[in-house]
């Protein structure tokens, strides 16, 4: 089993901005494979499916994006799954808008969601794909920059991100790790 978890903050305030583009990965990803998610359970809204011999569960922790790691805490106690076994999908204001990052474990950086992650789990080891979402530049107010939503001209690049990220994350469910880190980063 897996968990795949996509952070971002709960509400329509906040459902088309940078720091959302794990929730909006998420429901592409839902969509693409036929599913719903909407079940209410460990502090989130999960889906669970079936990819090949894996039962996968999405999720959306419905949190606020600083407070994720007590979501992400409850999905894996509730699944008794390893940290191993969980990838979280995340927005990088580092990294280019139509890019992503895979990494097998690390630290959070300066993304509060992830430095809650790793509070509440105790642990860096567990993957990540980090979805493009800059350059912010030198002058801007980061939260103000993640909190804004994409402008019409990034939406393509934006839907080149999410599709690199769909594509990783088939290549992990499949145990092909590192085939996903040399294609994406």
């Amino acid at each position: 089993m897996w968990a795949v978890v996509g952070l971002g903050n709960p509400g329509r305030r906040y459902e088309d901005t940078r720091h959302n583009a794990g929730f909006t990965f998420i429901r592409r990803v839902a969509r693409s494979w036929d599913v719903r998610v909407k079940k209410r359970r460990f502090l989130s809204k999960t889906a669970e499916v079936r990819r090949g011999p894996e039962r996968v569960v999405l999720a959306m922790p419905q949190t606020f994006m600083n407070a994720s790691g007590q979501a992400v805490r409850e999905l894996l106690a509730g699944l008794d799954l390893e940290p191993g076994r969980l990838v979280v999908v995340y927005d990088d204001v580092d990294i280019p808008l139509g890019e992503v990052r895979i990494r097998k474990e690390g630290g959070p950086g300066t993304h509060r969601g992830m430095m809650s992650i790793v509070q509440e789990i105790e642990t860096t080891r567990f993957p990540r794909i980090r979805i493009g979402v800059g350059p912010a530049g030198p002058d801007v107010d980061i939260v103000a920059f993640v909190l804004s939503p994409f402008r019409r001209g990034e939406k393509a690049l934006l839907e080149e991100s999410l599709d690199k990220a769909r594509e990783a994350l088939e290549m992990i469910l499949a145990g092909r790790f590192d085939q996903a880190m040399n294609a994406y980063n």
